[in-house]
């Protein structure tokens, strides 16, 4: 995980600040997920449906890849670490897109990149262009940009 201080942020853009570990998706997340949201469409719980269907197998819905940058891709080494701050939340997402299936048994890693740091009054606003890594795939899952507010 990279470490930064938030009054050097402006100095860090366009370079690489976080590469997360791997998460496998597995299909008790994207069933766990089906029933959270209500979203039980074939594609991503009948295995036998969905062996017939586009993709030959249950993919993870696109808002699960998505909501991975809420928690477990930050949280294992997806965010960088930003120094002398009193909290971050999010502030938005810019720009979201789904680019390839996300098959079960997948794994994922976010890549983020710094895109612009500005300063408002007692906090940072940050943009991360978040490139959610598909392994073993020439195209990621996802590209989201990631608004942050960094309160000093």
């Amino acid at each position: 995980m990279t470490t930064l201080l938030a009054a050097e942020l402006p100095q860090h853009i366009g370079q690489e600040v976080a590469l997360s570990e791997w998460v496998e998706i597995t299909q008790e997340r994207i069933n766990a997920f089906a029933d959270a949201t209500g979203d039980h469409q074939f594609i991503h719980v009948d295995a036998e449906k969905a062996a017939a269907g586009p993709f030959g197998t249950p993919i993870a819905h696109g808002f699960l890849t998505l909501s991975l940058l809420a928690g477990e891709l930050m949280t294992r080494g997806g965010a960088p670490d930003i120094q002398g701050v009193r909290i971050t939340v999010n502030y938005g997402l810019n720009r979201v897109r789904f680019i390839a299936p996300v098959p079960v048994g997948s794994r994922l890693r976010n890549r983020a990149v710094l895109q612009d740091a500005q300063a408002g009054a007692g906090f940072m606003q940050i943009t991360v262009l978040n490139t959610i890594e598909l392994e073993g795939s020439d195209k990621p899952a996802a590209t989201a940009e990631s608004v942050f507010r960094v309160y000093l």
